[in-house]
């Protein structure tokens, strides 16, 4: 059997994949200004990691840029990436989802340090005394 032969031998086609892949997102520091609005890692079935996800806001939503490097041409090129339309929205989502998620929670952790640091301090055992 030639090397071609064995190689083929465990391809698989898109068709034969199952979806939905379990994908778990980790989202890094959140950006408030600019473009890019946070940077995601993403692990895939436990078995492939994708660190540098960048969540990008632009005029059409929020999407997700893969890791990329600059070819000698000036143009940038996706180091990795979905092949297929449906497994590319599910990732999308995914992170986008993550990302949601992540704001809502930090946005309600800084609501609570604000109240926590608008309300006096009382010792136990005393009494604030009426004037």
């Amino acid at each position: 059997m030639s090397k071609v032969q064995t190689a083929s031998k465990f391809t698989q086609t898109a068709a034969e994949q199952p979806l939905p892949m379990k994908i778990d997102v980790k989202i890094g520091s959140i950006r408030p200004d600019g473009n890019v609005r946070a940077y995601a890692s993403v692990n895939l079935n436990d078995c492939f990691a994708i660190r540098n996800v960048k969540i990008v806001d632009s005029t059409k939503g929020l999407f997700i840029a893969m890791p990329s490097y600059k070819a000698g041409n000036g143009e940038y090129k996706d180091i990795c990436f979905p092949v297929t339309k449906e497994f590319r929205e599910q990732l999308n989502q995914a992170v986008v989802d993550a990302y949601q998620q992540a704001l809502t929670q930090s946005q309600t952790q800084g609501r609570q340090l604000m109240e926590q640091a608008s309300q006096p301090e009382q010792q136990p055992g005393m009494q604030m005394a009426g004037l």
